[in-house]
């Protein structure tokens, strides 16, 4: 008896190659109806949305109450329903003249200055002008700055008539305050309709944090303009060490020839290693490690003060954080991205792997900056020094407002406890000793 893989290929009837065709093109059908449903579905919710948007939440409600009105009244018969049914639709109607006109402002928005130190003042203006011929009617102005609102009332303008309004920007605290954008709001007293229209961008201004001046070359920083020589032999670098033969390799412009003329054999040059001096600042904004917001500050402060000084004294700088590495190309750039520094939590399980994560891609460091509040344990401190090598300064800031500021060191570990940001210069000013 033969096998099934031994009769040859298996005919499939007439009746069932029919039906296969047909269920085919059912499906291929029912695919292209759903794909044609929802081009139309989304061109009519794209022309229905400008109408529904201008019913306020309260216009919603009063809507949704009056079709229920309706329900009930022809439901149970209750003249009195299809009465309120009818007052609430009413109300709703009257209330779409107040949202008909258009209006012709240019506005333009200014903050000055944009950018200020935590504490410092700093004020907004906004123009409005009638940029039409016609005189416009009184409009209101909503305009955000940070998490708060401003409402503005804005007069009757004639053509070409210029209103302005001032308005204090917040600054207590270091941040990114995003001032904007204006829109001018048309609606009934009873929010039933509600028609805006953005007139603006979104302006941002840039409270920085406090820092303090510290004195150059202070932190025991290296500022030796050729480097400093270390003790690893290469074969490209500036200070001559030593010869040795030629290997495979090895570039042809670091021959010397004339002692391989002499010796019979190819020798070339080597070198020691010089290193410029490179500085990465790892700051931890892991919210864990800080007992309270002043204290969060006080770190930032720390932070920006080191780098500023770094960046005056021309030397090599990388800043980090969990979230992003601060640019350093210039004073004014790195005192913007502090502004952005917020708190994170449970990014990294440890500073250990944060600070491997975060300096990974950058130059070797000759000098080591590990920034953290006090809640950070001491040998959280020490795991992460033994990321960048013995070649290497580490220096731990421990940050803790209201203590007294202190240099200790901890296993080789030197560890400068801040309490106060105007303790920070004479604290480095004992390192550097």
């Amino acid at each position: 008896m033969k096998r099934a893989s031994e009769r040859g290929p298996v005919r499939v009837s007439p009746a069932r190659h029919a039906l296969r065709s047909v269920g085919r093109a059912l499906g291929a059908g029912a695919s292209h109806a759903w794909r044609l449903l929802r081009q139309v579905l989304a061109i009519v919710l794209g022309r229905i949305r400008p109408v529904v948007d201008v019913i306020g939440p309260a216009g919603r409600l009063v809507l949704l109450c009056a079709v229920v009105a309706f329900i009930v009244s022809a439901v149970f018969g209750w003249v009195e329903f299809t009465y309120l049914a009818t007052t609430l639709l009413a109300a709703v109607l009257v209330a779409v003249p107040f949202i008909v006109g258009r209006a012709t402002y240019a506005v333009e928005l200014q903050l000055n200055p944009h950018r200020v130190v935590a504490g410092e003042r700093a004020l907004g203006q906004m123009t409005v002008t009638n940029s039409g011929e016609r005189a416009l009617l009184p409009a209101r102005m909503e305009l955000p700055v940070g998490m708060g609102l401003a409402e503005f009332v804005i007069p009757g303008l004639a053509p070409a008539a210029v209103h302005d309004e001032l308005f204090a920007v917040p600054t207590q605290r270091r941040a990114v305050i995003v001032a904007g954008p204006a829109i001018s709001v048309r609606g009934d007293q009873l929010g039933l309709m509600r028609r805006t229209v953005r007139w603006t961008e979104a302006v941002e201004l840039f409270v920085h944090p406090v820092t303090t001046r510290i004195a150059s070359s202070a932190a025991g920083l290296m500022r030796d303009l050729e480097g400093e020589i270390t003790k690893k032999i290469t074969s490209d670098d500036i200070s001559f060490h030593a010869l040795r033969a030629y290997e495979p390799g090895d570039p042809l412009r670091n021959v010397h020839w004339r002692t391989s003329a002499r010796t019979g054999q190819l020798m070339v040059r080597q070198f020691e290693e010089t290193r410029r001096t490179q500085l990465t600042i790892v700051h931890s904004a892991e919210s864990a490690y800080y007992a309270s917001d002043e204290e969060f500050e006080l770190a930032v402060s720390v932070s920006a003060s080191l780098a500023l000084q770094i960046i005056r004294d021309g030397t090599g700088l990388s800043v980090v954080t969990e979230k992003f590495a601060l640019r350093t190309a210039t004073p004014v750039s790195l005192l913007d991205d502090t502004s952005r520094i917020d708190a994170v939590s449970g990014l990294f399980p440890s500073l250990r792997e944060f600070a491997r994560a975060a300096t990974r891609r950058l130059p070797p460091p000759s000098v080591v900056m590990i920034i953290a509040g006090s809640l950070m344990d001491l040998t959280e401190f020490r795991a992460a020094q033994t990321l960048f090598g013995k070649d290497a300064t580490t220096l731990a800031f421990r940050i803790h407002p209201g203590a007294q500021s202190r240099l200790s060191t901890v296993s080789g570990l030197t560890v400068l406890t801040i309490g106060d940001l105007a303790d920070l210069p004479k604290l480095l000013r004992r390192v550097h000793r």
